[in-house]
């Protein structure tokens, strides 16, 4: 019996959910050990720290005309999937 499309988007997003929370873990020991560069036999891990700076749209706009918010705003689509169980209740 083959896996319905919803089951195994479902199936993906919990695996991939479960490897992100792994590298995230990694992610933290790699800072931890406060180098630069971490040697594997097969990779080369390097650690970099930037600064980024971030624009707060509503901020601004307390100080900007509705039509220059309006001027500086584009619409772009987002694509959203959900995952939801199913609840099945016995008559």
């Amino acid at each position: 019996m083959s896996m319905n499309l919803a089951d195994k988007y479902a199936l993906a997003k919990q695996e991939a959910d479960a490897a992100l929370a792994t590298l995230d873990a990694i992610k933290v020991e790699i800072r931890a050990l406060g180098r630069e560069v971490i040697e594997g036999t097969h990779v080369l891990v390097t650690l970099s720290l930037s600064e980024r700076r971030s624009f707060n749209a509503k901020l601004a706009a307390q100080y900007l005309t509705t039509e220059q918010v309006a001027a500086c705003t584009r619409t772009t689509q987002v694509e959203t999937i959900r995952i939801k169980p199913r609840v099945v209740v016995a008559a």
